[in-house]
């Protein structure tokens, strides 16, 4: 894999839009950190660096359209963008060909899409094959990560702030997921306190030892659970912790 080529064609098609828009700098920061982090997983698992990596950086090129079509980054009033991204690549635009090809894994434009179009999905389906289910978990891993570091700077920052000074409860619906040790559904998501503590609930769902070491040594997803409030919103963070500790723990 030409890393060097790759990244130069990437950086081509992002900067086609408007650079100046914070969001679209924190993505294209987001693409490069979750390519990084794929690379270090792969290395754990003695799996194909280049090819992890190579789907970090083509994982979130979707969200540029989105943004400029539909003015946001939310699937829920736009298009799901995992989908959107692995139809520009692979389907009508083919925005792959733009890329090196790749020859290290066999059949892997097969490979490359599906994980691209399940990494924002909730479950993985039954049946996928080794290989795909191995890149598919890395990619979702690696994008988890940094998705707590994101969680922690513009615009979340503000609305962390927010919640420090009033939180109301979750709902036990949101809780009942805290104590199963799975993520929750976007669709259970309202307040904006039920929406970080439905975020940092994505720790649940890491697969590999050595993403739970990155989130470990980030120390983003602690400053998330640190967010201050009170009373029994206090304790059901704080809970939150300690469920997200045991199931650490109980994968170990």
């Amino acid at each position: 894999m030409d890393r060097i080529r790759a990244e130069r064609i990437f950086r081509d098609y992002s900067e086609k839009y408007d650079t100046s828009d914070v969001k679209i700098t924190l993505k294209i920061d987001h693409t490069f950190r979750v390519a990084c982090i794929a690379d270090r997983i792969a290395l754990s698992l003695k799996a194909d660096r280049d090819f992890a990596w190579f789907l970090g950086l083509l994982h979130d090129i979707a969200r540029f359209e989105q943004h400029t079509r539909y003015g946001t980054f939310k699937d829920a009033k736009s298009v799901d963008h995992a989908e959107f991204g692995a139809d520009l690549l692979f389907r009508g635009d083919r925005l792959i060909d733009a890329f090196p090809k790749y020859t290290g894994i066999p059949d892997w434009e097969s490979v490359a899409e599906t994980a691209i179009r399940l990494h924002n999905k909730l479950n993985l389906p039954e049946g996928l094959d080794k290989t795909t289910y191995l890149y598919s978990t890395i990619l979702r891993d690696a994008d988890k990560c940094d998705i707590f570091r994101v969680l922690t700077e513009p615009p979340f920052d503000e609305r962390n702030v927010r919640i420090c000074e009033a939180a109301d409860p979750v709902r036990d619906v949101i809780m009942d997921c805290v104590r199963g040790h799975r993520c929750v559904p976007r669709t259970f998501e309202r307040t904006e306190f039920e929406s970080l503590m439905s975020q940092c609930c994505m720790a649940f769902e890491l697969v590999y030892p050595e993403s739970r070491k990155i989130v470990s040594e980030q120390g983003y997803l602690d400053k998330l659970l640190s967010v201050g409030t009170d009373g029994v919103a206090k304790d059901q963070m704080e809970m939150l912790r300690v469920e997200i500790k045991k199931a650490w723990e109980e994968t170990e």
